[in-house]
């Protein structure tokens, strides 16, 4: 059933923005980290938890520990994008959408035909030599005859172009998504508790008419709403198309 709300509040808005964490991709397949089955819940068969071997000093010190994990636990090559990415899409080719502003790394809002992307953590789909720069998709990470996949070129260190824990967010990537969630007139946020920081303080630079949040479970940012629906994002967008 079509949330009659949310579609007046589309239908009147001229420059959207969608906010979308790990709850736009579950839908598809891919755990998120935080909840019961999530990434951090669950067992990985290393003495490591998931947030240490997901950080920049464990990438460098056990570099074949990481890769390990990386395949085993952050790619998901079979996952397909759900509803929610190709209403999206959708919204973006009536002009309207005009960016998606992402927590996740699995480029399925690109799968599904979205073209202005902005990727907070970066993307398992582009990865470069840690020492001369040359760009590798993801079927060679996955395909390596190595553990560790090493550059064709130079021999140097193929490594993801996801953010990991100590690193940095990219600053064009964070001073775009600020640039377009203060020209919008609607910020609709999904998938997402909105306790990750930084990406969960761009909200607070939202000066337009409506702020809707489309979470299963509520925020603390949910007072803060025009328009709150504890949902399916993909029942909620989808029931857009």
């Amino acid at each position: 059933m079509v949330n009659e709300e949310l579609l007046s509040v589309i239908n009147s808005s001229n420059y959207i923005v969608f906010f979308g964490g790990a709850g736009v991709s579950t839908e598809s397949s891919i755990p998120d980290f935080r909840s019961e089955a999530g990434l951090y819940k669950t067992k990985n068969n290393s003495s490591y938890p998931p947030e240490v071997m997901l950080s920049h000093t464990f990438f460098m010190s056990h570099t074949e520990d990481f890769f390990d994990f990386y395949r085993r636990k952050m790619i998901y090559k079979e996952a397909k994008p759900n509803a929610a990415h190709y209403a999206l899409a959708k919204l973006e080719n009536t002009g309207k959408l005009k960016a998606i502003i992402t927590q996740n790394i699995d480029g399925l809002h690109q799968m599904a035909g979205s073209k202005n992307v902005l990727e907070l953590h970066g993307s398992i789909h582009r990865n470069h030599c840690m020492k001369c720069g040359k760009y590798f998709d993801l079927e060679y990470i996955i395909n390596s005859q190595t553990t560790v996949p090493k550059c064709s070129a130079c021999n140097g260190i193929v490594k993801p172009d996801v953010v990991l824990y100590e690193e940095s967010l990219d600053m064009a990537t964070i001073n775009a998504s600020v640039n377009h969630i203060k020209q919008s007139d609607l910020l609709i946020v999904g998938g997402t508790s909105l306790v990750v920081y930084p990406a969960a303080g761009l909200i607070d630079y939202f000066k337009g008419n409506k702020l809707v949040l489309i979470n299963k479970s509520s925020t603390s940012y949910d007072n803060r709403a025009d328009l709150v629906i504890n949902d399916s994002i993909g029942k909620v967008l989808g029931s857009l198309i």
